[in-house]
């Protein structure tokens, strides 16, 4: 299970992942927490009268078609967008937003997700959100409080029996060793590269959140799925797109894999690890998809 906080960040995070393990048998949920109303339209072919009208449909239908794509199951928790404040002083989040709903009520519905669909492996972002957005902030907040809670009888009665996942894992914003390997090898090519301001401007004494990584799940033979899923947002996600530039054989070459930190288990794996089922036996952790 990945839960994440809008739809399309399923396309932008982890996506080859889960194309992989769709592939090998695994069944993977998708959990989005919001519907991403207060998106913008950032794709100038789809700014056109209807869209924005209807923005909330547009976007659920978007998810239906990347979640088609990647093969994965997909759920919505329902809550509202809050948006992404910008301003000085910033401006208060809207009333009744995700990122300002009380911690138990946005975990409820989570909680009951993990124990209908019983997964051994949880995914989602870790303390930052990837990115300060509020909504990825929270979305990290009731992960963490779910998985605890989920195999615990006294909590959350009413929401299924219980069920305790196995391993929760973090993914992380950009790491500077892969946009310094990208770059690299774009250059070396004679290629433009988009990190190179993003490099230039790295905040002195700034952890590379690389350095926290555990896992790396080798899955470029999916990159090609994971670009189609991203594209089916469309009124987010443009072809013309940095997340395009780099060609894929490149992408292959120099860093064929998705990264992880595990920040809880309750199975014995070494580290590191190049497989987030790794630790659990194989007959449990691959179950026939009904």
């Amino acid at each position: 299970m990945t839960v994440h906080a809008h739809p399309d960040d399923e396309s932008s995070k982890g996506a080859a992942t889960s194309a992989r393990y769709v592939s090998e048998g695994h069944e993977v949920m998708v959990v989005t927490c919001t519907g991403g109303e207060a998106g913008s339209i950032l794709n100038p072919a789809m700014d056109r009268p209807g869209v924005l009208d209807d923005l909330p449909a547009v976007r659920r239908a978007e998810m239906a078609r990347a979640a088609e794509i990647l093969g994965v199951q997909h759920r919505w928790l329902g809550f509202v967008d809050s948006g992404l404040p910008e301003g000085d002083p910033m401006p208060p989040l809207p009333e009744g937003c995700f990122a300002l709903q009380d911690l138990d009520v946005a975990t409820k519905p989570l909680v009951a997700l993990i124990r209908e669909f019983r997964p051994h492996v949880v995914v989602t972002y870790d303390e930052t959100g990837g990115y300060p957005h509020p909504d990825h902030i929270r979305c990290h907040e009731i992960s963490v409080a779910a998985f605890d809670a989920a195999g615990d009888p006294d909590r959350f009665p009413g929401t299924g029996a219980p069920w305790q996942p196995l391993k929760l894992y973090y993914s992380h914003g950009f790491s500077r060793t892969r946009l310094a390997a990208l770059h690299e090898a774009l250059t070396s090519r004679g290629l433009e590269s988009p990190y190179a301001e993003m490099l230039t401007k790295w905040p002195e004494g700034r952890r590379d959140p690389g350095e926290r990584v555990t896992t790396r799940v080798e899955c470029a033979d999916w990159f090609d799925v994971r670009d189609k899923a991203l594209l089916a947002h469309a009124t987010q996600i443009s072809p013309t797109d940095r997340w395009f530039i780099i060609p894929l054989d490149i992408q292959r070459e120099v860093w064929p894999f998705e990264e992880y930190e595990l920040a809880r288990s309750f199975v014995d794996t070494p580290e590191p690890e190049d497989d987030l089922f790794a630790g659990i036996e194989a007959g449990v952790a691959v179950r026939p998809a009904v």
